[in-house]
């Protein structure tokens, strides 16, 4: 197998999932800047333009990152990140998509439509990407509330994917100078058990 990928969020929560797992694989480095994305080649890959995309032996491409880690979760079962039985498989869906459409998408929005590095990649509406900017610390709070239970991790007492997708978007937000308000204890405390792993540094 071997892993296309690079720098963003996508990548990064695939790396992380994969520190988790223990497994390695062999990994070729796109750089967007240089445009390798939009290759003939890379193209032949991903139509998007995209990473990461994983290519498994038998020629198999698998795309987008939650896709990928649901592959090596059949293959590697251990730990389990996906939940590790009906109520938790459906608890970590629900905190996973939670965590992309609340936060990721936020923050991804703000990048999009106000830095420099897309703005020839698609049409920018700056006034959008300052409604999305004061929208993001009102989605941390949200989730500050959601911890209040105590609970270690979003879906409950284990580790999972979410737990990844969520920490990734606090770390895109730092990129993009939205950093977690710092009244924000519960999230606070779940940000630092989670960089404090291993795998953070993926």
């Amino acid at each position: 197998m071997k892993l296309y990928q690079g720098m963003g969020p996508s990548s990064y929560r695939v790396r992380i999932f994969m520190a988790e797992k223990g497994v390695e694989l062999p990994m070729v480095e796109i750089d967007f800047a240089k445009g390798e994305h939009k290759t003939p080649e890379f193209l032949k890959l991903n139509s998007l333009g995209q990473i990461p995309v994983l290519e498994l032996d038998d020629g198999t491409i698998i795309t987008e990152s939650v896709a990928i880690c649901r592959y090596l979760e059949e293959t590697h079962p251990e730990p389990p990140l996906f939940g590790a039985d009906a109520v938790g498989r459906a608890k970590v869906e629900m905190w996973n998509r939670r965590a992309e459409f609340e936060l990721l998408g936020t923050i991804g929005n703000v990048a999009l439509h106000s830095d420099a590095f897309f703005k020839d990649r698609l049409v920018q509406f700056p006034a959008f990407a300052e409604t999305e900017r004061q929208a993001v610390p009102k989605k941390w709070a949200w989730l500050d509330r959601e911890l209040a239970d105590g609970r270690p991790y979003l879906a409950g007492d284990d580790f999972s994917v979410a737990d990844i997708t969520a920490a990734v978007c606090g770390w895109l937000g730092e990129v993009f100078g939205m950093e977690i308000p710092a009244s924000l204890e519960n999230v606070h405390r779940w940000n630092e058990r989670v960089r404090s792993r291993p795998s953070w540094n993926a």
